[in-house]
């Protein structure tokens, strides 16, 4: 492999990984603005994050349609499972998730 070759790849990488800390934090701020500002109760935090995840999912699927009309190849086929799957596989694991640290501050709130 020529370095670089190698040097772009790393550099791709550090950007991704910026890219997943920033919408990691997005995702925080989130979950912070609907228990602290709006005080919203756990299932409904869990609720409100998890169908923000899944409208952000299902246009990455889109996007990954309209990728494959300019794109695709020949004999390739058009990836439309993924619009409604991409936001089900991914709003699903997050509600969980934020619904228990949604749980966790609203107990931790109630003894401050």
């Amino acid at each position: 492999m020529k370095e670089s070759g190698r040097h772009s790849w790393v550099r791709a990488v550090i950007l991704v990984g910026v890219a997943y800390a920033v919408s990691a934090a997005v995702g925080a701020a989130h979950v912070g603005y609907e228990h602290y500002r709006l005080g919203s109760a756990p299932r409904v935090t869990a609720l409100h994050t998890a169908e923000a995840v899944a409208i952000g999912a299902f246009g990455l699927a889109l996007a990954a349609n309209v990728h494959w009309l300019f794109a695709g190849k020949a004999g390739q086929h058009a990836p439309l499972l993924a619009l409604p799957i991409w936001p089900v596989i991914t709003a699903l694991p997050v509600f969980l998730v934020v619904l228990a640290v949604a749980a966790i501050l609203a107990r931790l709130s109630r003894r401050a």
